[in-house]
Order: C-alpha cells, then sequence, then structure tokens
C-alpha cells in the first residue's frame, strides 16, 4: 500500500513545475490566439458562461482541468501496471487505430477522429504512450547489442504497426513521429549504422529533388571509384557491398519520381515545393509559413505586448492556436519570449533524461528515453515549420498547442515516467 507522505517526497517536483509552467504559459498564448474583447477571461469567474464553448481558450481551459485529474489517476495507480498491461494497453491501441480507420468521418482529408457527441479525440496521439511503453516492455527482455536480428525485426515490426495504420488514415505528421523512437533505441545499444544509413538515405532524397538525377549519379560514382583507387584493400574485400550500395542510391533517386507524383498526394507534394521555394506558392500553400515568419519577425525582441498581435488578432496565421501557436508566442513576447519557451523545452527534456538515467530498470530508462524523444521531435518539428525549416505537417507544440488529445497524450507520457520513477528504489534490476 502506498504511504501518501514518502510517495509524494518521491515524485519529481522540478519536472512537475516545469510541466505547469508550461500548461501554464500555453493557455495564456491560446488565449492571446482566440481573443475577443467581447469575451474577456473574467468571464468564467461569472455566472453566466453562455457562448464561452465558442473559443479555444475556453475549452483548453476544461482540457487543463481534466488533465489535473487524469494526473491523479496516473500517479495513484500502481506502477507495476504500465509494465505488466503494457502489450495489452498496445494492443487496444491498435484495435482503436483500426475502429477510427473505419468509421471516422473525413476532417480536412484525414480520417483521424474519434467523435464522442462533442467530443473528438484523436487516437494516433494516444498511440505514442501506448508504444513506448510495449517497446520498453520489450526492450527490457532483451539486449540489442547481443540479440538476434529476428528480435530486432520483431521491435521494429511493434514500433513501426501504429504508423502505418496512422498513415493509412491519412495522417502522415503524427506518423512521422515514432521515428523519434529510434533515439531511445540508440541509447540501448542500436547501431549507430542504422541511423547513418537512414540519414543518407535522407539525404539522397532530399538531393534528389534538388539536383538533377544524373549528376547526383556521377557524383556517387566517382566518390566510390575514388574511394577504390586510393584504396586497393577495399576493392579487394568490399567491392559486392559496394556495388550493392550504388545499386540502392540509384535506385533511391530514380524512385523520388514515382514516390513524389504517385505515393504523395497534391496538398504533400506542394509542402515540399514551398518549403525548397517559398516563393513557390505565396497566396496558397505557402501562405501560411509566409505570415508565420511576418509574425514572429514583427516580435522584434521584447514583442509587441500581450493581446497587441496585429497578425494574431487579425487572424492572418491560420491554426494559430494550435500547429502554430509558436507564431503568438513570437510577435506578442518577442525574441525573449521565443528563448524562454526555448528553455524551458531544454530544461524538461534534460530533466526527463536525468530521471531516465536514475531508474534502476531497463524498462523505466528506456520509457523515459522514449518520452524525451518524442517530446523533442515534436519541438523541434513544430518550430521548424513555423519559421519555414520544415514542412507543414500538422505536429503540435507539446503542452502549448490548443487541443484536448495533444495535451492528454503528453501528460499521460510524462505522468507515467513520473510514476515509475517515483517508485525506482523498489525495481529490481532487469
Amino acid at each position: 500500500m502506498k504511504q501518501p507522505a514518502r510517495y509524494s517526497r518521491s515524485i519529481d517536483w522540478i519536472t512537475v513545475g516545469l510541466y505547469a509552467c508550461m500548461v501554464g504559459l500555453g493557455l495564456l498564448n491560446v488565449y492571446a490566439a482566440s481573443y475577443s474583447a467581447e469575451v474577456p477571461f473574467s468571464r468564467v469567474f461569472a455566472a453566466d458562461w453562455s457562448g464561452l464553448m465558442d473559443y479555444n481558450w475556453f475549452k483548453q481551459l476544461i482540457w487543463i482541468g481534466a488533465s489535473v485529474l487524469l494526473i491523479g489517476v496516473l500517479l495513484v495507480v500502481d506502477y507495476k501496471a504500465y509494465d505488466t498491461f503494457a502489450y495489452v494497453l498496445y494492443g487496444g491501441m491498435i484495435v482503436l487505430l483500426l475502429v477510427t480507420l473505419v468509421i471516422a468521418r473525413p476532417i480536412a482529408g484525414s480520417r483521424s477522429w474519434l467523435e464522442l457527441g462533442p467530443i473528438r479525440l484523436q487516437p494516433a496521439e494516444f498511440a505514442k504512450f501506448t508504444t513506448a511503453l510495449a517497446a520498453s516492455r520489450f526492450m527490457a527482455g532483451i539486449n540489442l547489442r547481443q540479440q538476434a536480428f529476428q528480435q530486432q525485426l520483431v521491435l521494429a515490426g511493434l514500433t513501426l504497426l501504429p504508423p502505418v495504420l496512422i498513415i493509412a488514415s491519412n495522417e502522415t505528421g503524427q506518423a512521422l513521429v515514432f521515428g523519434a523512437f529510434l533515439l531511445a533505441y540508440f541509447r540501448e545499444g542500436m547501431s549507430p549504422l542504422i541511423l547513418l544509413v537512414l540519414a543518407a538515405a535522407g539525404a539522397v532524397l532530399i538531393l534528389s529533388l534538388l539536383v538533377p538525377k544524373l549528376w547526383l549519379v556521377g557524383i556517387f560514382t566517382l566518390i566510390l571509384v575514388l574511394v577504390f583507387v586510393f584504396n586497393t584493400k577495399v576493392l579487394r574485400h568490399h567491392l559486392p557491398l559496394a556495388i550493392s550500395v550504388w545499386a540502392i542510391v540509384l535506385g533511391m533517386v530514380f524512385g523520388v519520381d514515382f514516390f513524389y507524383n504517385n505515393v504523395l498526394q497534391n496538398h504533400q507534394r506542394k509542402r515540399i515545393e514551398v518549403l525548397l521555394n517559398p516563393s513557390a506558392d505565396p497566396l496558397g500553400v505557402g501562405w501560411n509559413v509566409t505570415q508565420s515568419k511576418i509574425a514572429i519577425g514583427s516580435g522584434g525582441l521584447t514583442g509587441k505586448g500581450f493581446l497587441e498581435g496585429t497578425q494574431t488578432r487579425f487572424d492572418f496565421v491560420p491554426e494559430q492556436s494550435t500547429d502554430f501557436i509558436f507564431c503568438t508566442v513570437g510577435e506578442e513576447w518577442g525574441w525573449l519570449g521565443t528563448m524562454t519557451l526555448t528553455i524551458l523545452f531544454m530544461a524538461l527534456l534534460l530533466r526527463i533524461i536525468y530521471v531516465a538515467e536514475r531508474q534502476k530498470s531497463v524498462f523505466g530508462r528506456t520509457y523515459g528515453y522514449c518520452v524525451a524523444s518524442i517530446i523533442f521531435f515534436h519541438f523541434v518539428v513544430n518550430v521548424g515549420m513555423t519559421i519555414g525549416l520544415a514542412p507543414v505537417v500538422g505536429i503540435p507544440l507539446p503542452f502549448f498547442s490548443y487541443g484536448g488529445s495533444s495535451l492528454w497524450s503528453f501528460t499521460i507520457l510524462l505522468f507515467i515516467l513520473l510514476a515509475i520513477d517515483a517508485y525506482r528504489k523498489q525495481d529490481l534490476v532487469r
């Protein structure tokens, strides 16, 4: 039985404080992004709440209140349950993703939302923590440095099944997040060669869009020839491997056209075109990013002031309370505001890594790194797409963007870790 006083002392209150600070600042910026002088915040304390549900900031306030209750449940549940029922939760989420794929009605071209009366939930958001639990449970029983290739394939299957179903529902952005798990697996012994190969493959694909294909193939062939000319040992022992790599690169270079024209949808192609050439469609697909950069740049050093952002108040940036919430921070709080936000995220990530490293079980440590990797990926991609360094893929900024599914999923993700950490001294080393 838990002893409340001892248990409360074991909770990492620094992480809780960072979470509360970020959620509070998130609500403040969602309020600014959906502000109306006719419906001030003081209406929350009045008897008449009519019309408040039309505003994102009020709904976000409700999500935050529900999150507090959710935190209580997560911390009360026996920490061993997260390990014991990891596969059950994962299996349930796979079923839910399949159900969503079948019964969800299309919203903005995506079948990824379940509607329960007035509430809309996105199962793809919650699939992150169930996959993290399942992968951590599996990795607790193996050693990536020593185990057979078949077991590594099982881990790959656990990780890839949810994003495959998410892509099938036409929610590519959320599917990309699962690539962040590679960072956690790398910490647990995954070969760095895998990361290098994937990074090289990504570089080849990007260069295929920027450089004439024959030039790219010629440059890569020349590099291989020069390696063999100046190192005959490589020529003797690694010629078959080099030829195989050359053939794979050749297939990737000329396969980009097929993937680009037949797999990607029209709006996805346009987003890539705008990323590579910001002036390609300034009044169409490029509008969001153009207005986003104007909003952030106009904030200057200290910002225009709370509720004084013109880009924000006049809705120049679409989806500003969700995917583009960073614009509000940049315009109204300036460079100092964006730096404060960045420092908060770095502090949270470093704290999560610290918490992960002090775990006495592989399960707890791996799960902690999964949490850090997911939050890091969201932060980098979300900020990157608002300033034109990443394609617009619909990834929210953790704890800041409006949305119940997003807030709840990150709350669950983080506080499961804190629940496990609170009882780390009772864990047995696996």
